[in-house]
């Protein structure tokens, strides 16, 4: 099954949504619970079009048989000293998983970021969490420290790892 890597529009706001909502049912390493996400769709329209509009932001989604499979989000920082940089949220579906996914929206984020002059991407990952750590560090992110107690997930405290990737040296 084929899939194609784009940047999504607020005429996918619906759909995300979605996507989100099934993530947060399916998985314990999203951030939020099952029922908890409480945007609508319209401020998700919203918030597409903020990424849209920033230069150093980006929403990508991947798409299979007219579906989103997955999605990555890079959230430029507003502050001057920190508009070189950007937080990542992925996730794709269980069904999805295995396929490649993840690392054509890794391999689109990278060719984005070079274009845009990111010299920084990070994000937060739990340290459990293995099959995405392989993923983060295939794709050249590195483990910067270690949140401990970061979350509580079932009751149970999780620890999250900081990692990093430099694209600029200088």
């Amino acid at each position: 099954m084929g899939f194609a890597i784009r940047e999504l529009t607020s005429s996918d706001a619906s759909e995300l949504l979605a996507l989100q909502h099934s993530l947060d049912e399916e998985s314990a390493f999203m951030m939020l619970e099952p029922g908890e996400r409480k945007r609508t769709v319209q401020q998700v329209e919203s918030m597409i079009r903020g990424y849209a509009e920033a230069p150093n932001s980006l929403l990508i989604g991947a798409e299979t048989a007219g579906k989103l499979a997955g999605y990555l989000s890079a959230g430029g920082g507003e502050a001057n000293r920190i508009r070189h940089s950007a937080y990542l949220v992925t996730g794709v579906l269980r069904e999805y998983q295995g396929m490649g996914i993840g690392s054509a929206l890794f391999c689109e984020l990278d060719t984005w970021a070079r274009r845009a002059g990111m010299v920084r991407l990070e994000l937060t990952v739990m340290v459990h969490n293995e099959r995405a750590i392989a993923l983060y560090t295939k794709n050249g992110f590195e483990i910067e420290g270690l949140k401990k107690k970061s979350l509580k997930v079932d009751g149970a405290w999780v620890d999250e790892y900081y990692m990093g990737k430099i694209l600029q040296a200088d």
